[in-house]
């Protein structure tokens, strides 16, 4: 959260003084609970993780306000910004998973449920769908071989994310689970891909060799949320392999 408000500060224009100061104010409130977090440990007491829990809680839901506010006024064009409307958008759908994850952990559920595994999968699939267009169009036109790369993987994800759609529209049982389990192998394989493409744009950002329009520190975030859709696809295998 405190990445995407610096994300949207570095994408206004120097009248945007306004908005430039509320996410500001979003990264010293998100920096102060990165502070605070890092004073809890596994032993902590239950009730203060609940109390911080809350409070984070309550963050997330006002940057996803902020967020929407501003997505608001770039489609109305009561400002222009260089912070494409649907990455906007996409950040505030993060915003609404996280203030929904957070709730769940308060009411004790410690990983994503294994009944909502295809809605999960749709919601990461956009994700990295998004992120492949993002870095397609913020890598430099003359960086052709790395465009084509970045359309190739838009286009995987989106027939990825239609066939979860199909998926999720006729419900699988819990008699379907080999048709889910390879539904997630199929995923992973294609997650990977794109991970290891992103690990690399990264490093060749880092090191200056590319050219772009992509702050390093962005190419490292969506890097990061590739490898956590992993970590969930991991989570929902070991709940269908011990038939949880």
């Amino acid at each position: 959260m405190k990445e995407h408000a610096l994300f949207l500060s570095l994408g206004f224009t120097y009248e945007q003084k306004q908005l430039i100061e509320e996410a500001q104010y979003f990264i010293t409130v998100f920096e102060r609970i990165e502070e605070k977090l890092s004073k809890f440990t596994v032993n902590s007491d239950l009730r203060l993780v609940q109390s911080f829990n809350k409070e984070v809680y309550q963050a997330a839901v006002a940057i996803w306000a902020y967020k929407r506010k501003v997505l608001g006024l770039t489609l109305r064009c009561e400002i222009r910004s260089n912070n494409f409307p649907l990455l906007i958008d996409h950040i505030s759908r993060e915003a609404a998973y996280f203030a929904s994850r957070l709730q769940e952990l308060n009411q004790g559920i410690l990983a994503p449920k294994a009944d909502d595994i295809i809605q999960e999968n749709v919601f990461f699939l956009r994700i990295m769908a998004d992120h492949a267009k993002f870095i397609g169009h913020l890598l430099d036109p003359s960086e052709r071989k790395l465009v084509e790369q970045a359309r190739e993987f838009s286009y995987d994800f989106d027939q990825l994310l239609y066939q979860a759609i199909d998926l999720e529209s006729m419900q699988p049982q819990s008699e379907t689970v080999p048709l889910l389990s390879q539904f997630l192998d199929q995923n992973r394989v294609s997650v990977v891909s794109l991970r290891n493409f992103k690990k690399t744009a990264r490093d060749l950002i880092e090191a200056c060799r590319i050219k772009s329009n992509i702050h390093p520190l962005l190419a490292d975030h969506t890097f990061r949320e590739a490898e956590r859709f992993l970590e969930i696809i991991d989570l929902y295998e070991k709940s269908l392999e011990s038939g949880c």
